[in-house]
């Protein structure tokens, strides 16, 4: 018995007989499956459209005053004519009759777009951006949920711009952050960001604290954890905070699989308007909090804020947004003041009641800044504290220089400021009692009537007596002072009680605790209206530490008194013995076909007497001795080394050596002298048979030769410091002169300078000798009076002429 085959097998059997492979069961479940998305995406598209569509025509009736037949029509036949679909014809109806930031988004982007044709390919999808953001924007508004929301974003205005998954915040009163809604990331990790609590620094709390919010090239750049980093790390985040009014509800973050780059105006407008669709399903469509135990408290309304007011022992201010024409936060009307409050102008309440907080208290915004505190209070709901805020200038021309204890919260869509002034009488009071304090000073006020008397604790701390023991009179004032100020003590008494006038006098004080102060009284008498003295107001300041620092000044000074007289008289001794080894104006010294001039110029201030000395003298061999040195330091130690170089160098030179060899003995003096002392020197013997010098140099600067109205510095030759080493070897070297040859030799203070290195100041020199005056000493004078020294020391020149 045969079976009627089915029509499927019939064609499986028929393409079997082709040679053709068969799809399997599961393929074409797949395909079935596939084929009913398309349809349920088309259905949802379709009654997306269709919900344009019914809004375009309800604009029409408006407009037209038609019936929505005829409306019908008339969508219908304009479509046609503009050569659009149906669709975007009706968006661009509802963009023409809204003319809202929806609308200014798309004519920017529809601008953007048109003038990449030339250069990109149409964006994915098919529709137009303005269907694309009409869609979305219908899917919000109808959505019951964040979550509706999201997707829809993604979908409908996001995937086109190139973006993968997006993340709806919405901001607790707290401010924690917890995740309304998410496209694009799986269950898992939606789960694990279902909350972030207050203070955890994310991407989102990062475009929550900025107005224009975060953008953000590369994830992994900053190190910010956010929902989805480990998928994403590379790609670029975007976090906008979504508000409605200045009042911020949430945050809305979009992600990117690249790195993001810089977006046009356009793309950044489309994407701030999503972040007000947000704040629109956020504001309406709050979340609870995780793990809460139900819905969460409704938050007191205005009138219980008033009665909350009401009840504080502070001044508070309740306050209500203002918007302006657009929808955005102008201001805050003080919508109630309690009876608290006291005006810094002095209005009465009355008066600031209803007004608008920057009309009445214009420099809240200025120097205070307390209008940015209460706008960003209002904004994220993060309650702000501050303790000793100083409240300055809030009405202009009205001084306020008050330091108040500040307290901002949101309640609902209000804020509530309350403000602790501190008290200017108590704080005043405290800072009088530490100044007291600090002064050692203590008060009293004597009824000369009631025989009543008042300290102050501190009073009692000077006179060294428990509080439980009682004051003391004026009258017993001579028993608790040294016997030696009653005198003074029984004239001030006798001014103030007898004279009636103010008075004070210094004693010392005798405590129980053996320990005697020096102590200042100062008193004034209060009398009445007949003239009677009734009380007396004063007070005790312990003065020890300045009597005694007065007492230490006064050794002092006699001390530096002594000091400054030694220090003269030891100046005047070293100047006398510098004067009498070198006189300042000296005879020219005259050998055969030589002329020889020497000058010293002693420093200016007398303290800074030094070492330098000079030496020009015939010797038996008929040799002329010159030489220059300078010993380092200054005052009488190098003075009286200066006398014993110059007295050695002398005896030493009638030996007949040579100036290297008088060098090096002269080394060995310096060295064994007591001190160490050290000294530069600079020794020459003049031939005046042979015209010749020889001469050497111990770390001195060289002679300078002036020949022919060009002057040039000897050669620099091997010779250290005298002094420096038990023994030294120094180098010789001659010179052949001629007539009219100049030799210069000098010490350091003729040239040096603070400003200038050694090798500028010396340069000045040469050019300043190559002026020859007629006579030696005319050009020693000059040299001395054009030297352009600044050091204030010693000066020493000696000059040669050949004649």
């Amino acid at each position: 018995m045969s079976h009627p085959h089915q029509p499927g097998e019939q064609q499986d059997a028929g393409a079997a007989r082709d040679g053709k492979e068969q799809p399997s069961p599961v393929g074409r479940l797949a395909a079935t499956v596939e084929r009913l998305r398309r349809e349920v995406q088309a259905a949802q598209a379709e009654a997306d459209g269709r919900a344009l569509t019914e809004l375009a025509k309800g604009i029409l009736v408006e407009r037209l005053g038609c019936g929505p037949a005829q409306a019908a029509r008339q969508l219908a036949e304009l479509t046609e004519q503009a050569g659009a679909t149906p669709l975007e014809f009706a968006v661009e109806v509802i963009n023409q009759a809204a003319r809202d930031r929806l609308s200014e988004v798309t004519t920017a982007f529809l601008a953007l777009t048109a003038a990449r044709a030339d250069a990109t390919e149409p964006p994915p999808g098919g529709d137009s951006p303005a269907v694309r953001l009409r869609t979305a924007e219908s899917a919000a508004l109808a959505a019951h949920d964040a979550q509706s929301v999201a997707d829809s974003l993604l979908e409908h205005a996001l995937t086109p711009l190139g973006a993968e998954a997006v993340a709806i915040w919405a901001l607790g009163a707290d401010g924690s952050l917890t995740l309304a809604g998410s496209a694009g990331f799986s269950a898992a990790e939606a789960a694990r960001w279902r909350y972030v609590p207050p203070g955890v620094v994310t991407v989102a709390r990062h475009g929550l604290g900025e107005r224009t919010g975060r953008w953000i090239a590369c994830l992994s750049e900053t190190g910010l954890p956010s929902i989805g980093r480990h998928h994403h790390p590379d790609g670029g985040r975007v976090a906008l905070p979504a508000g409605t009014g200045g009042r911020i509800h949430g945050v809305l973050e979009i992600v990117w699989p690249i790195p993001l780059e810089a977006q046009p105006p356009q793309i950044v407008r489309q994407i701030e308007a999503l972040a007000e669709l947000c704040a629109h399903t956020l504001e309406t469509r709050a979340p609870h909090p995780p793990d809460s135990a139900g819905p969460p408290g409704i938050l007191p309304d205005v009138a219980e804020l008033i009665d909350l007011a009401d009840g504080l022992h502070d001044p508070t201010l309740v306050l209500v947004p203002h918007l302006d024409s657009t929808g955005e936060l102008a201001d805050f009307r003080i919508h109630h003041v309690n009876s608290r409050f006291l005006d810094p102008a002095g209005r009465p309440r009355g008066a600031v009641n209803g007004a608008l907080l920057l009309e009445t208290y214009p420099m809240a915004a200025g120097e205070s800044e307390l209008f940015e505190q209460i706008e960003r209070v209002y904004a994220t709901g993060e309650a702000f504290r501050a303790r000793r805020m100083r409240l300055t200038s809030l009405v202009e021309d009205v001084p306020l220089a008050a330091v108040a204890d500040i307290n901002i919260s949101r309640h609902g869509g209000s804020v509530l400021l309350i403000w602790r002034i501190e008290d200017e009488t108590a704080r005043l009071a405290s800072l009088l009692q530490h100044a007291q304090r600090l002064g050692r000073i203590g008060g009293f006020e004597e009824n000369l009537v009631t025989g009543e008397i008042t300290w102050n604790g501190q009073l009692y701390s000077l006179y060294g007596k428990p509080a439980v023991s009682g004051p003391v009179p004026l009258e017993d004032l001579p028993a608790h002072a040294h016997p030696d100020d009653a005198v003074a003590i029984g004239r001030f008494l006798r001014t103030l009680l007898h004279h009636r006038r103010p008075a004070s006098a210094a004693f010392r004080l005798q405590r129980p605790d053996g320990v005697t102060r020096h102590i200042r009284v100062v008193a004034e008498p209060v009398l009445d209206s007949d003239g009677t003295l009734s009380v007396v107001r004063g007070a005790y300041q312990d003065i020890s530490a300045h009597h005694w620092t007065e007492v230490a000044l006064a050794a002092t000074r006699d001390q530096l008194a002594h000091s400054e007289q030694q220090a003269s008289e030891r100046d005047r001794l070293t100047l006398q013995l510098q004067h009498a080894i070198m006189p300042p104006a000296q005879a020219p010294l005259e050998a055969p076909g030589l002329r020889v001039a020497v000058r010293y110029r002693p420093a200016e201030t007398q303290h800074l007497v030094g070492g330098d000395w000079y030496d020009a003298v015939v010797l038996p061999s008929g040799l002329v001795l010159l030489c220059v040195g300078d010993v380092a330091g200054h005052g009488i130690e190098a003075a009286t080394s200066m006398v014993v170089l110059r007295n050695a160098l002398r005896g030493l030179a009638v030996t007949g050596a040579g100036p290297g060899q008088l060098l090096s003995w002269l080394n060995m003096v310096a060295h064994h002298l007591t001190g160490s002392v050290t000294a530069t020197a600079v020794c020459g013997l003049y031939d005046p048979a042979r015209h010749t010098l020889r001469w050497a140099r111990a770390g001195h600067l060289p002679p300078v030769l002036v020949r022919v109205g060009e002057a040039t510095s000897l050669p620099l030759i091997k010779g250290l410091l005298l002094g420096a080493l038990p023994e030294a070897v120094y180098e010789e070297h001659e010179l052949q002169l001629a007539v009219e040859d100049t030799l210069l030799m000098y010490t350091d203070g003729l040239i040096e300078r603070r400003d200038r290195s050694m090798e500028e100041s010396l340069a000045q020199l040469l050019t300043a000798a190559r002026t020859v005056p007629p006579t030696l000493d005319q050009q020693l004078d000059r040299l001395l009076t054009h030297s352009r020294s600044d050091t204030d020391d010693d000066t020493c020149l000696v000059g040669v002429r050949v004649t």
